[in-house]
């Protein structure tokens, strides 16, 4: 059976890939991360999850390489001062308590985009993908986003949550057509990716 790699150091990633039973290998891609100018929440999950995967392809040229990277886009808020602080309304990894404070006031009572980059290159082949979940989020108080992120301490997670765990009992509702999407890896389009490169699950 064809070993995999996954283009990532995510744990949370390698984690879902394990699901699926195939036999694989973690190579850390180390790309800038950064947002280009004027490039939307999609346009980047999209870039980075190629730019992780061309960045593995050349020392894997015989395996099938996976890259994916998840985006957060805050699609409305009335909070300007907020507003001011995100690129394009894109929620990045908070790094920080205070930024996720920030994040999660942001989040509080709207809805939320999370785009899910996903690009698989196989024998000169690439075939990419862009899987949305929609959030919508309960308001919460400053108690509520306190206890949260005492608890679980989700620093380096898109959106400052981790929807594996107590980060569901922020949301008022979910909408998505890939149930692994928001934790940060589409296995069902990743399935369907690896079927059209005529890799054997």
């Amino acid at each position: 059976m064809t070993k995999l790699v996954l283009a990532s150091s995510s744990a949370y990633r390698k984690a879902l890939l394990e699901r699926l039973q195939l036999p694989f290998e973690c190579y850390s891609p180390n790309i800038d991360e950064r947002s280009l100018d004027a490039e939307s929440a999609y346009q980047m999950a999209l870039r980075l999850s190629l730019k992780k995967a061309r960045a593995v392809s050349a020392k894997f040229p015989d395996s099938p390489i996976i890259g994916s990277d998840q985006v957060a886009e805050l699609v409305s808020t009335d909070r300007q001062n907020t507003e001011s602080t995100l690129q394009n309304n894109i929620l990045g990894k908070p790094g920080n308590h205070a930024q996720a404070v920030e994040q999660l006031n942001a989040q509080s009572g709207k809805k939320v985009l999370f785009h899910t980059g996903l690009a698989v290159i196989y024998r000169g082949l690439e075939k990419s993908t862009v899987n949305t979940t929609e959030v919508q989020f309960r308001t919460l108080t400053a108690g509520q986003i306190e206890y949260y992120l005492r608890r679980e301490k989700p620093y380096d997670c898109a959106g400052s949550f981790k929807a594996e765990s107590l980060g569901v009992s922020l949301f008022r509702a979910v909408n998505s057509s890939d149930p692994t999407s928001l934790i940060g890896l589409p296995l069902i389009e990743l399935c369907n990716l690896l079927r059209e490169l005529d890799v054997d699950i």
